[in-house]
C-alpha cells in the first residue's frame, strides 16, 4: 500500500520557538511534500486497456509477443514501481529497480536491488550491469517503462572500461565537494559512464520507451533527471570544461582523464521518436499546494521561485531577508504573508582539507536563515524532499526568531557550525531537526517562511 510522504515530528517541532508560526509554517511545508508524492502521481498516470497500457493518456499498444519490462534506480523509483505493480500485475515481464540501502520497502512482482548513495559502490556497478542486461535483448513490439530519479547517478553506476568503481566513486565525491551546480556535476558523470547519458535507452533500441519520472533539478531538464533513457544534450568537451573551470581537471583519476578524451566518452544519439518521457511530479506543483494550503488558512502567500539553486548558507540568508524585511518594515511583502519556494537542490562547497561533516544543504541554510532572523516574527522551514539532506536522517530544519537567542543559552555557536558544515548536531540540541523518514520522492528542496504581522 502505498502512503503519502509525511513531517513526523510537526508537535515537537511547533512546541518552542514561535510555536504558531512554526506550526502555520510546517502545515504549508507538509502540502507541499504531499504534492510531491510520486506513487499516488503514478497511480493517476497509468492503466491498462484492451489494447496495451495507457500512460498519460497515450495509448501503448501490445500484441500477445510483446514485452513490457520495468527498470530504473533512484529515490522516488520504488513508489513509481509500486504503482506500476498495482496497476499492471502480470502484464510486467519483467523489471529491476535500485533503491537506497534505508529505504523500506515492500515486496513487489519487480526485482529491488540495494544499492549506495551518495557515493556508489561496487553493488551501483553490479545492478547498473544487470539492468543493462535486462534491456538488450528486447524487440520493435516491446516497452521499456523507465523510472529513473533523483539518486540513480550513485544507486546505479557503472563506470566505463578502464576506469575502476573507486575511480568513480572518487570522482563522485569530488563532483559533491565542488559546490558546482547539479547540472554541471551531471554533465561530467554522463560522460563517465556505462548507463548514462541515454547509454541504456541505446541498449534497449529498438524497444520503445515510456520515462516516467520526477523533476528534482530546477528548469526540469530532461538529461539532468532521467539522463540513462533520455537524449543527452552535453558532449565530453563540456564534461572536460567543467572539470578545468572548478580546478579538478588535476583531481580526479588519470583513469578518467585519459576517459574523457577517448572516442566512447561522447553519448549516443538516439531516436527520441521511440522515446516518452512523463513529468508526475514538478517543484511548480508543490509550490501551487503550497500557496493554496497557506490560502485556505487565511494567509495572503507569495511565491518567491521554482528554480532556486546555489550556495546553500547563502539562499538561507537571501529569502530570510527577504522575510525579514517584510516582518520588519512591511516590506518587499506586508505581514501576515507566507514566502514559499523551491528549486533543485542547494550546494555546499568544502574548503580544501575540509571533511563532510555531519549536517546537510538544507541544514546550513537553515542556520544561515537562523542567523538573519534574530528577534522577528519569522519561521523558516527548509527540506529536501528525499527525507535525506544531506544524507542524513533528517529532511532539513525548522529556525525561526528565537533560535540565535536560544542557542546563546545552551552555549551553541551557530556561526563556527556553519562553518564546519556541522550542522546537524546543534540543530538537534536545539530540537529543529525535520524528521520524515525516506520519503519516496525526490522533486525539489521547498522552502516556507511564515511572517509575523510587523510591530514597528
Amino acid at each position: 500500500m502505498l502512503t503519502s510522504p509525511r513531517i513526523r515530528n510537526v508537535d515537537a517541532l511547533a512546541g518552542h520557538g514561535q510555536g504558531e508560526l512554526r506550526r502555520r509554517a510546517l502545515d504549508i511545508a507538509q502540502a507541499g511534500l504531499s504534492a510531491c508524492d510520486a506513487g499516488h502521481a503514478a497511480l493517476d498516470a497509468v492503466s491498462l486497456t484492451d489494447d496495451g497500457i495507457a500512460i498519460a493518456g497515450r495509448e501503448y499498444p501490445l500484441s500477445e509477443r510483446s514485452r513490457v519490462v520495468v527498470v530504473g534506480a533512484g529515490k522516488a523509483t520504488f513508489a513509481i514501481a509500486a504503482a506500476l505493480d498495482a496497476r499492471l500485475g502480470d502484464r510486467i515481464d519483467a523489471g529491476l529497480i535500485a533503491v537506497r540501502h534505508d529505504q523500506e520497502t515492500t515486496p513487489l512482482g519487480i526485482e529491488v536491488a540495494v544499492a549506495d548513495h551518495p557515493l556508489p559502490s561496487d553493488r551501483s556497478a553490479a545492478v547498473a550491469a544487470r539492468l543493462l542486461a535486462t534491456v538488450e535483448p528486447l524487440g520493435a513490439e516491446d516497452l521499456v517503462i523507465a523510472c529513473f530519479t533523483g539518486g540513480s547517478s550513485a544507486l546505479a553506476s557503472l563506470p566505463p572500461v578502464g576506469v575502476s568503481v573507486d575511480d568513480k566513486r572518487a570522482l563522485h565525491e569530488l563532483l559533491l565537494a565542488s559546490g558546482m551546480p547539479i547540472t554541471a556535476v551531471n554533465t561530467v558523470r554522463k560522460h563517465v559512464s556505462r548507463i548514462k547519458g541515454g547509454r541504456l535507452a541505446a541498449a534497449a533500441a529498438p524497444a520503445r520507451i515510456v520515462n516516467l519520472t520526477v523533476s528534482d533539478v530546477a528548469g526540469d531538464v530532461l538529461d539532468a533527471i532521467t539522463d540513462p533513457t533520455v537524449q543527452d544534450t552535453s558532449t565530453a568537451a563540456d564534461a572536460r570544461a567543467v572539470l578545468v573551470a572548478y580546478r579538478l581537471w588535476d583531481q580526479v583519476p588519470a583513469s578518467i582523464r585519459e576517459h574523457l578524451h577517448g572516442p566512447v566518452a561522447d553519448s549516443p544519439e538516439l531516436d527520441m521518436g521511440s522515446i516518452d518521457s512523463e513529468l508526475l511530479v514538478t517543484g511548480h506543483g508543490a509550490c501551487e499546494a503550497m500557496i493554496a494550503e497557506a490560502e485556505a488558512g487565511g494567509s495572503a502567500a507569495v511565491q518567491l521561485s521554482t528554480s532556486l539553486e546555489g550556495e546553500a548558507r547563502e539562499l538561507g540568508r537571501m529569502v530570510a531577508n527577504l522575510a525579514r524585511g517584510s516582518a520588519a518594515e512591511g516590506a518587499p511583502f506586508e505581514p501576515p504573508v507566507v514566502l514559499v519556494c523551491c528549486g533543485g537542490e542547494s550546494v555546499v562547497t568544502l574548503r580544501p582539507g575540509t571533511e563532510f561533516g555531519t549536517g546537510g544543504p538544507n541544514q546550513d541554510a537553515a542556520i544561515a536563515a537562523a542567523l538573519e532572523l534574530e528577534g522577528v516574527a519569522v519561521a523558516a522551514v527548509l527540506i529536501d524532499t528525499d527525507g535525506s539532506d544531506g544524507g542524513t536522517a533528517w529532511a532539513g530544519a525548522v529556525a525561526d526568531g528565537t533560535t540565535v537567542a536560544r542557542a546563546r543559552e545552551l552555549g551553541i555557536d551557530l556561526r563556527q557550525a556553519l562553518l564546519s558544515h556541522r550542522s546537524a548536531e546543534p540543530l538537534a540540541a536545539l530540537g529543529d531537526l525535520v524528521e520524515t523518514g525516506a520519503t519516496g520522492t525526490n522533486v525539489n528542496d521547498l522552502i516556507v517562511l511564515a511572517v509575523g504581522k510587523a510591530e514597528r
